[in-house]
């Protein structure tokens, strides 16, 4: 019970952010702008200084070198699950206007703005690397394929483009990663008053996070969530099939607990709050995407703490 009540601690520490940012959205605090505004600072600044001052300061050369091989298990997983998503949809008949949005949504995680949160809340510092690592995963597989699959539901042909995609992978907070970790192994050392710095704007990045997702809600409507078939089928892939799929392939894997069950909880993340962004930037069914980003990101407040009682 001690880990159920734990994940429930956890959640309601996130709900009460994102309450916050819903309720100021509503009373006209924060609009479109502002919450554009928001995801840059977290994003662009917050997030990267935070990987710097975090990475430096609860790692060491040898626990950041043995993480790359890690990445196999989430490519592994995504792979899967994208492979399942193409016969999901078509058992549940999602009309061709909206396949490449739902096979997208189906395999990729908000690894970030609520992932990073959440394992922060239930895990500390500690779960970092295995975030980031989970991270550089879906955010590579989501500006490629993700993309590519959404860019097929509107009006143009759908093509690859490799600028772009380079330009969304090597992200400020993947680049962030990176710095922290060259520090480390070059044993680096910024000066006190810069770290100081580094810590106060990486601290913008939890409650920064939050009130964007509280402001994406209000704007995408409670009110208009219709459990259908292919928000069912959506909630399926994220909360059961996505989870189990992620406990198989790490069951017997010689690798610490912690990363088992961090990878397990990043992959019942909800839709990435990227989606709707890109379906609406090529012509797809945006408000179909943001009402599922809504309705998932509600629904994890629930499958979260039952994930981290099985999981223990």
């Amino acid at each position: 019970m001690s880990a159920f009540a734990s994940s429930i601690g956890g959640v309601l520490e996130i709900l009460v952010l994102i309450a916050l940012g819903y309720g100021m959205t509503a009373i006209g605090w924060f609009d479109d702008r502002a919450s554009r505004v928001i995801s840059k600072v977290v994003l662009q600044a917050a997030l990267p200084a935070y990987m710097i001052v975090t990475i430096t300061g609860k790692f060491t050369a040898h626990q950041l070198l043995t993480l790359l091989p890690d990445l196999r298990f989430p490519v592994l997983s995504m792979a899967l699950l994208f492979g399942l998503s193409f016969g999901v949809a078509r058992a549940l008949a999602v009309p061709k206007m909206r396949r490449g949005l739902f096979k997208s949504m189906f395999f990729n995680s908000n690894t970030v703005f609520i992932g990073l949160p959440v394992n922060m809340a239930l895990f500390g510092p500690k779960s970092l690397p295995y975030v980031l690592v989970y991270y550089m995963a879906n955010t590579t597989i989501f500006w490629t394929v993700g993309v590519y699959l959404i860019q097929g539901d509107g009006p143009r042909p759908a093509h690859f483009d490799l600028k772009q995609a380079l330009g969304k992978v090597l992200s400020p907070p993947l680049l962030g990663f990176i710095v922290g970790v060259v520090m480390v192994l070059l044993h680096i050392q910024l000066p006190q008053f810069l770290m100081a710095d580094l810590t106060y704007v990486g601290n913008l990045t939890i409650p920064g996070s939050m009130f964007f997702i509280g402001i994406a809600m209000h704007q995408a409507g409670i009110t208009n969530i219709r459990f259908d078939r292919e928000l069912l089928g959506i909630c399926a892939g994220r909360f059961v099939i996505a989870p189990l799929l992620m406990a198989a392939l790490v069951a017997f894997a010689p690798v610490p607990t912690l990363m088992k069950q961090v990878f397990i909880l990043q992959s019942a993340m909800p839709v990435m709050t990227n989606a709707p962004v890109v379906a609406k930037l090529y012509g797809a069914d945006a408000n179909n995407a943001a009402i599922t980003v809504t309705a998932t990101t509600l629904l994890s407040m629930v499958a979260i703490p039952i994930i981290m009682v099985l999981v223990q």
